[in-house]
């Protein structure tokens, strides 16, 4: 007989409740200094306290949430300068990457890369933000993948992961679908052609995109919230 394993169990659970939590962070909805209670996230998402305490574990290592000793956990003041840093440094890594895919891909990475573009363009068709946001993760998760290099995968997606929260929020601002298929179509040509050059700078272009919309988010929250 398998034994049941709880964590495994709790896993899916502990997920959705990150990504909640991480949008309303993002969004301005939980402010900074917000306490989160197990107790009512408990009830909230109708969870017991193992995949809350999982979501909060992992929401902190992202740097999102703050984890006081017999205090509890609360929401992290994410500053200007520092989200800006991140996705700065953001484009730096992925720039690498692109630049790494456009010199060593393969034939398997680049119908992998094709089909999340494809499924891109087919979200940004029906205007499906969820699934254009889902698409999009595909599309840079398969380049970091063709870099052959996963020490600078690993590096990329870890970042990635601090930053998810606001990558998505601005996913859903108007036009930015549209924007992001034209930077994605430059980066993919330069892959294809084995430009390694225009592909870091492609790249590294479109990350700028990304953070001038995050930093632009965060700064009108911040207006609201002085």
């Amino acid at each position: 007989m398998t034994k049941h394993h709880p964590n495994l169990a709790s896993q899916p659970r502990s997920a959705e409740i990150i990504r909640v939590l991480s949008q309303e962070m993002a969004c301005g909805k939980l402010i900074p200094g917000t306490q989160l209670k197990e107790e009512a996230l408990c009830v909230r998402f109708d969870a017991s306290r193992t995949p809350v305490r999982d979501a909060l574990n992992q929401l902190a290592a992202q740097g999102l949430v703050e984890l006081r000793p017999r205090q509890g956990a609360f929401v992290v003041q994410l500053t200007l300068e520092r989200l800006a840093a991140m996705f700065e440094t953001m484009g730096y890594l992925e720039a690498a990457c692109a630049a790494l895919a456009a010199r060593r891909h393969t034939a398997q990475d680049l119908q992998n890369l094709s089909l999340a573009h494809e499924a891109c363009l087919q979200a940004e068709t029906e205007q499906d933000a969820e699934s254009f946001y889902a698409a999009n993760a595909r599309f840079h998760e398969c380049i970091y993948k063709a870099s052959h290099n996963p020490h600078i995968e690993s590096l990329t997606i870890e970042l990635k992961n601090r930053v998810e929260a606001y990558r998505r929020e601005v996913t859903f601002h108007p036009g930015l679908m549209s924007l992001s298929i034209r930077e994605h179509e430059a980066v993919l040509g330069a892959i294809r052609a084995m430009d390694e050059s225009v592909a870091s700078l492609k790249m590294h272009q479109h990350l700028d995109t990304l953070r001038n919309d995050a930093v632009s988010m965060v700064a009108a929250f911040v207006r609201r919230h002085p």
